[in-house]
């Protein structure tokens, strides 16, 4: 699998310079002897105040470095990638960051960092300083499991810890606050696809059409192999499987993570399937969904629940400097609020103009007869459904000609636009709905028919893009319109319209709409179904108009 990776070595590297430089407030460094020694600390801190260090390997960003800054971590120590990093990495950071108040370790249950972060708080400890360590251990994958790993629900460790950290609690305090924020935790993530390490060739762990559970954040197998079921069911699973873990009563909070390699569009449908499940409904505040603890690229999500007390909510809800801590939300279901539609906004009142009736009825007469004809010259430049869409839009119009306002012409133009825009379909409805939509507008404003029509088919054009001589409806309908307004009657228009309408079917090519698409070969002799569908119009129109 291809990545923007030019040279493996240099990854972790390359990519903590960036985190610092593109650090909110500019308040990021890292520490000297890097890049052999990778630890992003929060250059202001208080080293009054209790230091909070974590870390681990990298490719779980933005774990570790992204949660460097007030309020939440005051280092973090990064290996390569899923490699733990050095005992020389963390002694540097505890070293660097640590004051009086001493300084908490924020470990996740795995043999190497349980080991590295040991052992230098050891040998910190032996130099004078005072270190607590806190493993957290939130893996719920494997029932009964002497050595549960550490997962997303780290994240809501840092929280507490550098909340009370913030304010300037005691190393005793801190501690006491992580841990039993660590006691109360569990997290189970599921993947359709496991990660890409970088450099190397992709394993294809999990099958088509399956999805594991329960996978670890360095691609460790999960506890079984579930068939890829629609996202609703699959998050059901996840979350009654969490729901077993929770006390009978009490409140939560739900961390949505994405674990790498989910798009946004389907974060969100994680986020409303979990929205009908009972974990979600006991849940009273909701961190995500957001990447916060990811697994490179894998293509899955976990879910978190924390059991909040009063000092866990307190902690939870105050704000924090770094951009990639989500702010929690008070859980809620989706309002919709109503919208009128256009009929509700506009309403008409119907009157009677016998001229005008007989021009909208002659008008879906012509429509309704000719849509065979209309669809089979359509099928030899286009998809073949010019005369459907003419006559659907004809058929609706229909409908409502016993409660249209024929005796009031602007009205009558808006409500034909409103017609259109709804029931005819395609770009054709649309671009007509705007015809009709500034006709209304300016015969409103002027009692000029062919005015209100030149108006309109303006802005046909300018909203389509298309002109004449694109091999469009537009080539019979400007002559048409440009004939009325030369004093033209309809029979001069429709004769206007058809030698325009005919012109099409010489055009070798088409600057607009369907026919763009085809091969000069298949429009040579075929009239454009669009502009023949406006010269019948003002054909029939012609006829309509005679005594």
């Amino acid at each position: 699998m291809n990545h923007f990776i030019t040279e493996k070595s240099k990854l972790v590297e390359a990519a903590l310079l960036g985190v610092v430089a593109t650090a909110k407030g500019r308040n990021l460094a890292l520490l000297d002897g890097y890049p052999d020694i990778k630890v992003v600390v929060d250059r202001d801190a208080d080293k009054g105040r209790v230091a909070v260090i974590s870390g681990g390997g990298s490719g779980h960003e933005p774990a570790h470095a992204g949660f460097v800054g007030k309020g939440l971590l005051t280092a973090a120590v990064c290996g390569e990638v899923f490699a733990s990093p050095s005992v020389d990495a963390v002694l540097s950071a505890i070293l660097a960051v640590t004051g009086s108040a001493g300084c908490l370790l924020i470990v996740k249950n795995y043999t190497g960092d349980r080991l590295n972060f040991g052992l230098a708080a050891e040998k910190a400890r032996a130099l004078g300083y005072a270190v607590e360590t806190v493993v957290v251990s939130d893996d719920v994958a494997i029932p009964d499991t002497n050595q549960p790993r550490g997962l997303a629900g780290t994240l809501f460790v840092h929280k507490v810890a550098g909340h009370l950290a913030a304010r300037g609690a005691s190393l005793a305090e801190v501690t006491a606050g992580a841990r039993k924020a660590a006691s109360r935790l569990g997290t189970l993530g599921l993947a359709v696809d496991t990660c890409t390490l970088p450099g190397s060739e992709k394993t294809s762990r999990i099958a088509d059409g399956h999805a594991e559970l329960g996978l670890g954040i360095h691609g460790e197998p999960g506890i079984e192999l579930v068939e890829n079921r629609p996202i609703a069911d699959l998050v059901e699973l996840v979350a009654s499987h969490l729901a077993r873990q929770l006390p009978a009563e009490g409140r939560i909070a739900l961390l949505i993570n994405n674990l790498g390699g989910m798009t946004e569009l389907e974060m969100a449908s994680v986020a409303n399937a979990l929205s009908s499940t009972t974990l979600y409904r006991r849940a009273d505040y909701l961190v995500g969904p957001k990447t916060l603890m990811t697994s490179l690229d894998m293509k899955g999500f976990s879910l978190t629940f924390l059991v909040l007390d009063t000092d866990l909510e307190d902690a939870l809800t105050s704000d924090v400097e770094p951009l990639a801590w989500q702010a929690v939300v008070r859980p809620s279901q989706p309002e919709f609020v109503r919208i009128k539609s256009g009929d509700e906004v506009r309403t008409f009142a119907a009157s009677e103009n016998a001229t005008a009736r007989r021009i909208v009825t002659s008008a879906t007469t012509v429509f309704v007869e000719k849509e065979a004809y209309l669809n089979e010259l359509d099928s030899r430049v286009g998809d073949g459904d010019t005369g459907s869409t003419f006559a659907t839009a004809a058929r609706s119009i229909s409908e409502e000609l016993d409660r249209l306002p024929y005796n009031v012409g602007s009205d009558l133009l808006a409500r034909l636009s409103d017609i259109l825009s709804r029931k005819m379909g395609g770009s054709s409805g649309i671009l007509l709905a705007i015809f009709f939509a500034a006709a209304s507008d300016v015969y409103g404003r002027s009692a000029d028919w062919p005015e209100a029509l030149k108006a309109g088919l303006d802005k046909m054009k300018s909203y389509g893009g298309a002109d004449i001589g694109d091999r469009t409806m537009i080539d019979a309908l400007q002559p048409a319109i440009e004939s009325l307004l030369k004093g033209g009657s309809l029979k001069d228009a429709a004769g206007m319209a058809r030698a325009g309408a005919n012109a099409t079917g010489q055009m070798q090519s088409a600057k607009a709409g369907r026919s763009a698409h085809v091969a000069a070969r298949n429009l040579d002799g075929n009239i454009d179904p669009g502009a023949e569908a406006v010269a019948l119009l003002f054909e029939q129109l012609a006829l309509a108009d005679r005594p």
